[in-house]
């Protein structure tokens, strides 16, 4: 089996709404759709009216889960929302968010942005103790642990099980009468807060999920943090407030939507201002600067802002391709490549190419869209990433392949060109990316799958070495 795609496949979203005085369902459904591009396998809504609780899920987009109608609650005032795109666990039915579950003190529903690293150790502690559980993804071990405790009330029984989570969480959490946010110690993934003019209160995964509302930012939450929002307000709890800040960079180079803004820093700005640091680095000169699109725009224009050769539409996206699938056959496989991206021959024929893409990750694709260049008359291409080189798996809520798979942790970067067949080939050095991100303290980031420098103790390893290690059981 071959993914057409060997990039970094986007975590997941999550998405949240309280309000007493707008249609929390239909907001939801806008938050989603802004945060589309952090997951593609599914999605779903929660809701209550402060009695009843239902959830609705389902594969696919946004748009084709709730293709026919949102659900509704005739009193709804609480919704949580998710998209996916799986870290843990298979792209099943039983898998998707937010889930939702019947315990002695009530109902809850719970989305999940992340992964957690203890999760395989607690999960089987429990089911040793009795506990069933119902799919195979690691979010499923917060609702178990909120279930079990004797904690009196709901807020004490998160913070006691969150305490014993490892790993990276963005949740969004919704009682019967209460909308809840939580960001994990390190800070891995992001998370933020707004409020609309009508008072409504809004948690998303990105900043593009209030603009999407015309809810104002109000703050970032902050690592180690626990909103609670009520009739009341916003009450914030520090659960973890001593741990060291490890954010992920890969938010900045690829993730989030260049129009968000994560704790202070536009992601536009650090995107423009790696491609400016590699035009200073590499010295690559050439007729044209492109991109690999979409992800690479933004560098791409900043590289050519700064070395002063024009940028153009090199390479055309189909931008009506869905969800990536695997094709049987080599030459499908190579097929598939030109379904998503095509050369424009007019532009890149006779012309000396700069290439700029935010990662390599095993190499296939590039590979393929040099040779595509090639083929469109291209007389020489040089590539330009605007990461260092990517040697070391995530286990923090990105789904990557193992090391051995990783192109930059078995071949040198002339080795890499080589294989995909580049004129030329530079990677944004480290420190080029730390003064990218210029609004962010560089040592409160996490680039371990540059360094191998896990920001916590046991992050090398994987829950149970695997993806899929809930699903496979011993005989």
């Amino acid at each position: 089996m071959y993914e057409t795609q060997p990039k970094w496949k986007e975590e997941c979203g999550v998405y949240g709404v309280y309000s007493r005085t707008e249609d929390v369902s239909t907001l939801t459904y806008l938050g989603l759709y802004a945060l589309q591009h952090r997951g593609q396998e599914s999605a779903g809504i929660a809701l209550t009216d402060g009695a009843w609780m239902d959830v609705t899920r389902g594969m696919g987009l946004v748009n084709e889960v709730f293709r026919h109608q949102l659900p509704r609650m005739e009193n709804e005032y609480i919704a949580i929302g998710h998209v996916r795109y799986s870290t843990t666990g298979s792209s099943l039915m039983c898998n998707t968010q937010p889930l939702l579950v019947n315990y002695a003190d009530g109902k809850i529903a719970l989305a999940h942005n992340g992964n957690l690293t203890n999760a395989a150790e607690i999960r089987h502690r429990l089911e040793r103790e009795g506990t069933i559980f119902q799919t195979s993804i690691d979010s499923e071990v917060f609702v178990n642990l909120i279930a079990r405790s004797h904690a009196e009330t709901i807020e004490q029984k998160l913070v006691e099980s969150l305490k014993q989570i490892k790993g990276a969480y963005c949740l969004t959490i919704m009682t019967e009468e209460k909308l809840i946010g939580a960001r994990d110690p390190q800070g891995f993934r992001p998370l933020c807060l707004g409020k609309t003019a009508e008072g409504s209160w809004i948690l998303s995964s990105e900043t593009c999920g209030l603009d999407v509302v015309d809810a104002e930012f109000v703050r970032d939450i902050q690592p180690g943090e626990m909103v609670v929002i009520d009739d009341a307000g916003v009450h914030s709890y520090m659960f973890a407030p001593d741990e060291k800040r490890a954010s992920c960079i890969f938010e900045y180079i690829y993730f989030a939507r260049p129009d968000s803004v994560i704790d202070g820093q536009s992601v536009h700005d650090a995107r423009f201002m790696m491609g400016r640091m590699l035009a200073r680095e590499s010295g690559f000169t050439g007729d044209i600067v492109i991109s690999v699109p979409d992800s690479g725009t933004t560098a791409a224009t900043g590289f050519a802002y700064e070395s002063g050769i024009p940028f153009v539409e090199g390479l055309i996206k189909n931008r009506y391709i869905g969800r990536t699938f695997i094709q049987p056959t080599q030459k499908m496989r190579d097929l598939s490549v030109k379904l998503k991206l095509n050369a424009i021959a007019s532009v890149v024929r006779g012309k000396d190419v700069i290439m700029v893409d935010d990662s390599i990750v095993r190499g296939t694709t590039s590979g393929k869209i040099v040779k595509m260049l090639r083929s469109a008359g291209a007389k020489s291409v040089k590539m330009c990433v605007s990461s260092p080189p990517i040697g070391y798996p995530c286990f923090y809520g990105i789904d990557t392949s193992v090391r051995k798979e990783l192109i930059a942790a078995t071949k040198s970067v002339e080795e890499i060109r080589e294989f995909i067949g580049a004129d030329g080939l530079y990677f944004l050095s480290l420190d080029g990316l730390k003064k990218s991100v210029s609004a962010v303290d560089p040592e409160q980031m996490c680039y371990a799958c540059f360094n191998s420098a896990y920001p916590i103790a046991d992050g090398e390893k994987p829950a149970g070495d695997s993806k899929y290690v809930f699903e496979q059981r011993k005989r």
